[in-house]
């Protein structure tokens, strides 16, 4: 088995396969993380420190920076990133590289398989004709398929082992081999009769949870104005036994699905003449949340008689999510920006990102600051942009002038002395 791409989807993909018995050879690009792997080094925090050591020390683990070594492989699953391009279209150009070397070393026999999330078509029309290329013949000589990751980081009960898998092959050979590997990995596989079906489907997820919190985030904006508090509301809608979900706003979304997903249907719909209305504006909503954040801190700031220009702004977690150092897409890293522009001072507070590290559009260089009395005195307002649990909470609460919370996470807090925004 080969696994492309040794990231937040990769590297659990290596440990199912490796849990399950296989012979695993993890490929990936970036040497720092190739080396780290065969130091037994981790770089993903949330999986455990012991997972790297493991593979390092087993016989059975491979990591590797040559593609010739897939070759070896019956199995190859393509897991890279699918991000934006500037205009948000759809960059497959991690997908289309990372097939283009398979091509190099295809042989008959061998299974491949798209995790990456895409448009519907991706595995059919983008990499299927790479493949081909080569002279061997789909369903014959070689066999395709799809199946989208779900990764949840961050939540240990939900594993790839617990995670129903979704499987949908470009003929119904691809397909059946396809189901019979993740079998071995998953309690439940779900066949689908094309790619196209499970490619729809996991962005089905994803626009379901985008259009959902958008839809929340413009609910906490509206009843701001009313003074009616949206984390009450919910709570009282959330008391209905059926016909409702809750989902909760925040200051942005983030991680590597929610805020790209909906754009890739977005933009296959525009390309076979038809509009997504509802998803783009779910969109647009989502992301005007940091620059509304800041809206709101500045006018925290200004009923103290304070303009943003010389505040110092103390920033409580950029990771996107809590409890992890995810940081991919995190609003964070634009609220940061936001506020330099205005003037202010920043500084940030994360116990799982001790640093800023580089971000495909942003380039921060900061490093988390110990949370003490001392340091929440020297800012004039501290701004909670991620809810971690090992954030000390009643400190700020005791030690804060003002506290702008975006994520309802004073609430625990009984009594605060610090005035409390919500945002």
């Amino acid at each position: 088995m080969a696994v492309v791409g040794l990231g937040y989807v990769g590297l659990p993909l290596v440990r199912a396969l490796h849990q399950a018995g296989y012979r695993v050879i993890g490929y990936d690009t970036d040497a720092t993380k190739i080396n780290m792997l065969k130091r037994g080094e981790s770089y993903l925090e949330h999986l455990g420190g012991d997972l790297a050591a493991s593979l390092a020390a087993s016989k059975r683990f491979e990591a590797t920076a040559t593609a010739q070594r897939l070759a070896d492989a019956d199995v190859i699953v393509l897991c890279v990133p699918t991000p934006l391009g500037p205009h948000r279209e759809p960059d497959l150009s991690y997908v289309l590289d990372s097939t283009r070397m398979v091509a190099t070393v295809l042989r008959k026999g061998q299974l491949v398989i798209l995790e990456s999330t895409t448009y519907p078509g991706t595995t059919r029309d983008e990499v299927l004709p790479i493949l081909r290329s080569t002279g061997l013949k789909c369903g014959e000589d070689f066999f395709l398929a799809y199946s989208p990751e779900r990764a949840d980081p961050g939540r240990p009960d939900h594993s790839i082992s617990s995670i129903p898998k979704l499987v949908g092959g470009v003929d119904d050979a691809s397909t059946d081999l396809a189901v019979a590997l993740y079998r071995q990995l998953a309690s439940r596989v779900h066949r689908v009769h094309s790619a196209e079906v499970a490619e729809a489907a996991k962005l089905l997820e994803n626009i379901y949870r985008a259009v959902n919190i958008a839809m929340v985030n413009e609910m906490k904006m509206l009843l701001a104005d009313m003074s009616i508090d949206v984390w009450e509301v919910i709570e009282a809608a959330s008391t209905k036994p059926f016909g409702f979900q809750p989902f909760f706003p925040g200051p942005g979304l983030g991680g590597h699905c929610i805020p790209i997903d909906p754009f890739y249907l977005a933009w296959k719909a525009k390309a076979i003449g038809r509009s997504t209305k509802f998803i783009e504006l779910a969109g647009e909503i989502n992301a005007q949340m940091p620059a509304y954040v800041v809206s709101q801190l500045i006018w925290a700031l200004n009923a103290r008689s304070l303009a943003l220009r010389g505040s110092t702004i103390l920033l409580i977690g950029i990771a996107y999510k809590p409890n992890i150092d995810d940081i991919r897409e995190s609003p964070a890293a634009t609220i940061i920006e936001r506020l330099w522009s205005g003037g202010a001072r920043v500084s940030y507070h994360d116990p799982h990102v001790p640093s800023f590290p580089p971000m495909r559009d942003h380039q921060i260089d900061l490093a988390s600051v110990e949370l003490t009395e001392q340091t929440i005195r020297a800012h004039d307002c501290v701004l909670i942009v991620t809810d971690h649990d090992a954030i000390d909470y009643e400190l700020l609460g005791r030690t804060a002038s003002l506290i702008v919370d975006t994520r309802n996470a004073m609430a625990r807090v009984k009594n605060p002395a610090a005035t409390i925004v919500k945002a």
